[in-house]
């Protein structure tokens, strides 16, 4: 379990479904808020510190039209309340390795 405030590594696998369907989330919002087609691919990393909640750092890649992007991803999760809230969602990179910012 994590220290409150303390962050610390998810134990990640290809098989980390929590993880995964946090990832997926974040991505379905921003294509909802931003009226955007992208893909989830893979979580990269990721990383999680309690607050009020459990808050996660996720490192995902998504494709975007056959583009590769990577994001990273603020999640907060409060289970007890059945609630989840996507707090950042920014592009870190792109498959031309440009790196440029981008926020919901």
């Amino acid at each position: 379990m994590a220290a409150l405030g303390g962050s610390t590594e998810v134990e990640y696998t290809q098989n980390s479904v929590e993880i995964d369907n946090l990832a997926i989330f974040a991505v379905q919002e921003h294509n909802i808020k931003q009226n955007a087609v992208l893909e989830f691919v893979r979580v990269l990393n990721a990383k999680k510190k309690v607050v009020s909640g459990t808050l996660y750092d996720i490192t995902l890649e998504t494709k975007d039209g056959g583009k590769q992007k990577v994001y990273e991803a603020k999640i907060l999760e409060k289970p007890w309340l059945n609630f989840k809230e996507v707090q950042e969602f920014k592009l870190i990179s792109q498959n031309d390795d440009a790196p440029s910012v981008s926020s919901t």
